[in-house]
């Protein structure tokens, strides 16, 4: 409910935002949030030949081309003048994403169609490793802890070993197993959810420490910035670990406290106390490797790890093979009906994320975005912040809502101020310590059909801005 009336927020103010721009003159506005393509040059108006200064006339006239470009730099044109069908076109900078129609496009064309194919191959291996008895062995193992985080999920449910392999692969950095592992574990406690409309405890506690992203290789930021030419394209890994590791921490309490979770259980305190001793070791380990061993580290344990999950879970179900012939099906067969589910649960998100992707687009190319984060950006200035800080902060803004665009944001900060940079090392750690609040909560409360998320919208963006927060001063700590 508080999500739906958000989208329809941004939708109200970016639709009046573009109306007050064409009433003002920039009458471009409409065709290009509509049908626009991202870094495409923008229209900005439209001219007759005898209304543009005698200069620029002369100039076009003299073009070959019928093209006259001002302020040409390195990375794009200022001003564009091009002579087509007796008026002058001029072009200005570049659109900061796809447009509404685009956007639908590629949305099902490069999110949906990968996502439901990850899906249904990680919900293949997902059914083997239940049907195998695996997941049921890893959540007695696990079932001291999790009923104490989650006091609701009765003990050795399926869920915990769905929840477990979840925050397994965000470790590990493993985004394209960690979603379908994080849906299933949805569905799973969906079962034990007695109002179907509303978010659950146990579903919010899930969905904020999952938001969180604790993560150990952070292995996509280092290949663009080894992309970019970093001197050492592995040295913000630390900082990403130790501010992904609070935020996930601080979701924790935040939750924990707003549902009265035992903070003094002993299986509790041991696993905390556990958790933050590998994460301490793992970073000291790391921090006595040199560049050639970081990197080499980073490249190499996400896939391992990955193609270790894969075999033990066929390994284990052919070791198991009468379980499979008991419940009257076999390896392969089982393994289809988990891609069969993963197929479903696809093409129920699919509205959602699309939903949400096109509000976003509008809220970008309305203007309104840059005209928020400019204000934002004064206003630090202002109070003392350093410049260096507020040129990252797009990144920060946009991540909760679209880790495409701050992605962008991060590599346009790269190629601006240098990847080796405060500014380019800042948005990199921003990238890496917050999650896409707003589609997560699309995609895993849309799979199940909850309508009602309470109060996880607002944990999950308390937990972004800690995380925000964090990171400037783990990076003013480091750089």
């Amino acid at each position: 409910m508080v999500l739906s009336r958000f989208w329809l927020a941004i939708f109200i103010s970016s639709i009046s935002f573009v109306v007050f721009s064409f009433f003002i003159g920039n009458s471009y506005t409409t065709d290009f949030i509509l049908n626009g393509q991202k870094d495409d040059a923008i229209l900005i108006s439209e001219k007759y030949i005898n209304q543009v200064p005698a200069f620029v006339k002369d100039s076009i006239a003299k073009a070959p081309d019928k093209t006259m470009v001002i302020n040409r730099d390195t990375l794009n044109a200022d001003t564009t003048y091009v002579y087509k069908s007796g008026t002058i076109k001029i072009f200005s900078g570049k659109q900061k994403a796809d447009g509404l129609l685009p956007t639908c496009k590629s949305t099902l064309l490069d999110t949906i169609i990968p996502l439901i194919a990850y899906l249904a191959f990680f919900c293949g291996l997902m059914q083997l490793l239940i049907d195998s008895g695996a997941s049921e062995k890893l959540a007695k193992k696990l079932s001291p802890v999790f009923t104490k985080i989650f006091p609701s999920v009765p003990k050795n449910h399926e869920s915990i070993s769905y929840m477990t392999l979840n925050f397994a692969a965000n470790f590990l950095g493993l985004d394209s197993a960690a979603t379908p592992f994080g849906l299933k574990a949805m569905q799973s406690l969906q079962e034990l959810n007695p109002d179907k409309d509303k978010a659950s405890d146990s579903q919010i506690m899930f969905l904020c420490l999952h938001a969180a992203g604790l993560t150990l290789i952070p292995t996509s930021i280092i290949g663009y910035r080894a992309a970019e030419h970093a001197a050492n394209p592995a040295d913000v890994m630390l900082p990403c670990i130790i501010t992904s590791f609070i935020g996930t921490i601080a979701a924790f309490l935040i939750v924990g406290i707003r549902q009265k979770i035992n903070f003094k259980s002993a299986s509790l305190v041991v696993a905390l106390i556990t958790l933050i001793a590998a994460i301490t070791g793992l970073l000291f380990y790391i921090n006595r490797l040199d560049i050639i061993g970081k990197n080499f580290f980073t490249s190499n344990l996400s896939g391992l790890m990955l193609i270790s999950i894969i075999a033990f879970t066929l390994i284990f179900s052919f070791f198991n093979e009468k379980k499979f012939v008991a419940k009257e099906t076999t390896i392969f067969d089982a393994f289809v009906t988990g891609a069969n589910n993963g197929l479903k649960t696809g093409v129920t998100i699919f509205p959602y994320v699309l939903g949400m992707m096109v509000a976003i687009s509008f809220f970008r190319n309305s203007g309104l975005f840059e005209i928020i984060s400019n204000g934002i950006s004064f206003l630090f200035s202002n109070i003392g912040v350093s410049k260096e800080i507020t040129n990252s902060l797009p990144v920060a803004m946009l991540r909760p809502f679209s880790s495409g665009g701050s992605r962008g944001f991060m590599i346009d900060a790269m190629k601006t101020f240098h990847p080796d940079s405060f500014t380019g090392r800042l948005s990199c750690i921003f990238q890496c310590s917050a999650e896409t609040t707003f589609y997560v909560i699309a995609v895993y409360f849309g799979s199940i059909n909850v309508k009602n998320s309470r109060y996880t919208l607002g944990t999950m963006l308390l937990v972004d801005l800690i995380c925000v927060v964090t990171a400037i001063f783990v990076a003013s700590w480091f750089f």
